[in-house]
């Protein structure tokens, strides 16, 4: 029993670390809302929380990170950028082989998660649309999320993010084709740069609205700053 209550305790502490660093979204939301509250696989939070022990867990900084999509339409390419998210990485070793070897799949975990609601483009029609019924339905499904179920390792700087896409409560298997550094700050902090993108289709998603007028193939993409996280 005390075991089961300790284990509680890290997961909950572990919501906390992914969620301080994203203010604005905490804004609204209570910073200590464990993330098994946005339908998060315990296994994986526990890989993370594995992750944060042995010093191998990277959080998201909003401030300086970028996440968005666009998909062309009769008036033109409609480009979109998310302004609320938070989520973190599980790196154990950031260069998973060598630019010799051949691909390799590496342990780890990537957890991030989208507030449908920070959604902003250069139209106010295009935005409220885009957040209706129609399209993304944010009021019904304020979030997406996205859960890695597998890293493979291309080479030491490039890797492809398999993992499962969530949005308007409809989960889809999706691979992210990502470029990643790691680099150090003047402070001496250790950061993880990831630029990450991928093609889906939104009729997967339920969202017929337009077509085919409105191209069903959407572009995700995103460029995330990671610092290692210090107990």
């Amino acid at each position: 029993m005390k075991n089961l209550i300790f284990k509680t305790l890290q997961l909950t502490l572990l919501g906390v670390m992914l969620y301080i660093p994203a203010l604005a979204f905490a804004e609204d939301e209570d910073v200590c809302a464990p993330l098994k509250g946005a339908q998060i696989d315990q296994n994986i939070l526990a890989v993370m929380l594995k992750a944060a022990d042995d010093g191998g867990l990277y959080r998201i900084q909003p401030d300086s990170s970028k996440m968005g999509f666009c998909i062309n339409s009769p008036v033109g390419k409609v480009e979109a950028e998310f302004h609320r998210f938070n989520g973190g990485l599980a790196l154990k070793e950031f260069n998973a082989q060598s630019p010799s070897s051949k691909s390799s799949v590496s342990q780890g975990s990537v957890v991030v998660r989208i507030a449908v609601d920070s959604l902003e483009t250069d139209s106010m029609v295009i935005e409220s649309m885009l957040k209706s019924e129609s399209f993304f339905d944010s009021e019904k499904y304020p979030d997406i999320i996205f859960v890695s179920t597998e890293i493979e390792w291309i080479s030491d700087k490039k890797a492809i993010f398999k993992g499962d896409l969530t949005m308007r409560g409809i989960t889809k298997k999706v691979a992210f084709y990502v470029d990643l550094k790691k680099v150090k700050t003047p402070q001496g902090e250790d950061v993880v740069t990831v630029k990450a993108t991928t093609t889906i289709q939104r009729s997967q998603f339920d969202m017929f609205t337009l077509s085919p007028l409105v191209d069903d193939r959407v572009n995700l993409c995103m460029t995330i700053d990671a610092y290692r996280y210090k107990a």
